[in-house]
């Protein structure tokens, strides 16, 4: 028995990550549509990201210590991974498990960007970092081309709030 618990306490000092682990749903165009079609009486903050991207990555702790401040219910934090999806196991996951991420991550697997950027903004010329905010129900959007500061995403958010 002895044996058996020090085993499992190595196990957890060697892979923490094991214990929550990150997980990702893939979707595609229809998912992503679904997102942006929510009707609920919330504000969606949706950012496009990617692990190869460098001001995408510095962005993100700020979404990960801004979204503690709201409720659930009022604010939903979506961070959309444009990682290939053959990096998906071997360098996104790794990455959300090695920074600590704990935001809802959803991967887009469709490689057809011309087929689904223009649904997120008509104008978006697919650069990244991107955010979009929205609330369909109150009739509000806010698209956001460029990477964000802490200072940026509160004041974004609070304009819907």
């Amino acid at each position: 028995m002895r044996n058996i618990l020090l085993t499992v306490v190595v196990i957890l000092i060697i892979h923490p990550q094991s214990i929550n682990a990150q997980k990702v749903e893939r979707i595609g165009i229809p998912e992503l549509e679904a997102i942006l079609t929510s009707n609920d009486d919330r504000l969606y903050v949706v950012n496009f990201w990617a692990t190869w991207c460098a001001p995408c990555v510095k962005e993100l702790p700020y979404f990960e210590k801004v979204a503690p401040e709201y409720k659930p219910e009022d604010v939903r934090f979506i961070l959309v991974s444009l990682d290939f999806p053959q990096q998906i196991d071997r360098q996104l996951l790794p990455f959300l498990r090695k920074n600590r991420i704990t935001l809802e991550v959803k991967a887009m697997t469709d490689l057809d960007y011309d087929a689904w950027i223009r649904k997120v903004d008509r104008d978006w010329q697919g650069n990244i970092p991107a955010t979009l905010l929205f609330n369909n129900k109150a009739n509000k959007r806010l698209f956001i081309p460029r990477e964000v500061d802490e200072k940026d995403l509160r004041e974004a958010i609070d304009k819907f709030l």
